[in-house]
């Protein structure tokens, strides 16, 4: 991927920032939108998990946005890798998806933030500068529903099935919405088959779903409904 540098003389004390997504405009988007700032840098780009962790070596991060969804896997196993390796870069989440299914399990993997997509692009520097300052960068909403979950002032039943699948059995859901097959998925996940038709077997319990055509056709539903 290309790589955005500075030559001016802020350059050197610049935060320099990695993007990783898998659609090239968007990631454009963020280069001019975070370029607009002489504090900030982008000193790499990425469009999947392996480039990623590639271009960390060569480029040192201080901050990384991370997409959820990759084209080559799931962004939430991508913080947690970087979360391990380098547990001195700053991470921030970035979704289509609904924060209420996604926000928590970013924090939980690594993340310090989580912006939706779907707001103002000021709100990506506005968490930037958040996170930089060493703090969380989560929607209002988001930050109440965490508190009262903490202090058990969510009851189960108001929780939907879907959130109560694991981090990787959403992932196998996801796969399976976008009409991968069981071994596709396990190539793509380094898993065995015989491991994703475990997770697929906990994922029709866990949503009360009898056989694998329920499971297929409430999977391509989920997907359609959150892909925008």
């Amino acid at each position: 991927m290309e790589e955005h540098t500075r030559d001016d003389s802020h350059s050197s004390i610049c935060t320099r920032i990695m993007i990783v997504d898998d659609h090239p405009i968007v990631r454009e988007g963020y280069v001019h939108l975070i370029q607009r700032r002489d504090d900030l840098q982008v000193c790499a780009q990425a469009g999947g998990k392996v480039e990623a962790m590639q271009q960390i070596r060569s480029s040192s991060p201080q901050l990384i946005i991370v997409d959820i969804s990759l084209s080559d896997g799931s962004g939430l196993e991508l913080i947690k890798d970087i979360r391990s390796q380098y547990p001195q870069i700053k991470l921030l989440a970035v979704s289509m998806h609904d924060e209420n299914l996604f926000a928590e399990r970013c924090i939980r993997a690594g993340a310090q933030g989580y912006v939706n997509k779907q707001q103002a692009p000021e709100q990506l520097i506005n968490a930037i500068n958040r996170v930089l300052s060493g703090k969380i960068y989560l929607s209002q909403d988001i930050t109440e529903r965490m508190i009262c979950r903490s202090i058990g002032a969510t009851e189960d039943e108001n929780v939907s099935p879907i959130e109560k699948l694991s981090d990787r059995e959403l992932e196998v859901f996801e796969q399976i919405g976008q009409g991968e097959t069981t071994r596709q998925i396990a190539s793509k996940l380094n898993l065995s088959a015989k491991t994703i038709e475990t997770y697929r077997e906990n994922i029709k319990h866990k949503l009360n779903l009898s056989n694998a055509t329920e499971l297929t056709r409430h999977a391509i539903q989920w997907v359609l409904e959150n892909r925008q």
